[in-house]
């Protein structure tokens, strides 16, 4: 049975107010109608797209946060962090991050993610790559949403290990250790 249009619209406003990262596409299966009628119903109901819910998340809550890095230098959308522990971010492939000819992602588009997310982790305002070891396991392509989840495995001194692991639809697609240098370490870490 087909819902009304008014309580379409309060399951919507509801859904995304449950989980703001859910895409039009995803909106549009969940209550069988198209992307179109998705669109509409948001903008009737003033709720920015996805990538505007993201930022505006992101911007609220980890611009005062991250020390190492500008928030905007990040690349992908912060979504969740907790300094020298862990973080994830999550970047949707588009036509500029993809080779034209075959629509997959360029390599450098991943590794800027996840090592960007290594360098915003770093409760320090001083934070640099010393080394890192990454796998490409699978390709992605146009359109898929690449989460990368980043977490503390170690720290010394001066450094920082950091394992990140990025995947699409839980199937991991790139995963990377990377070694950060930092200018000091809090006491009882």
């Amino acid at each position: 049975m087909r819902r009304s249009k008014k309580d379409r619209q309060d399951l919507l406003r509801e859904t995304i107010e449950k989980t703001p990262f859910i895409t039009d596409e995803e909106l549009a299966k969940k209550f069988a109608v198209s992307i179109q009628t998705i669109r509409l119903d948001r903008m009737e109901l003033t709720i920015p797209e996805l990538r505007e819910r993201i930022k505006h998340v992101a911007h609220s809550q980890w611009d005062e946060t991250v020390k190492s890095i500008n928030i905007d230098e990040v690349i992908g959308e912060i979504i969740d962090l907790e300094l020298d522990e862990r973080a994830i971010s999550i970047l949707d492939i588009k036509p500029e991050h993809v080779f034209t000819r075959n629509q997959i992602a360029r390599g450098h588009h991943l590794f800027a993610q996840a090592n960007s997310l290594a360098v915003a982790l770093i409760d320090d305002p001083f934070a640099l790559t010393f080394h890192s070891e990454i796998t490409f396991t699978r390709q992605v392509k146009l359109h898929e949403r690449v989460v990368a989840k980043a977490k503390v495995i170690r720290q010394d001194r001066k450094r920082t290990v950091i394992q990140v692991d990025s995947a699409v639809d839980q199937e991991e697609v790139f995963k990377g250790t990377f070694e950060m240098f930092r200018s000091s370490v809090k006491e009882g870490k």
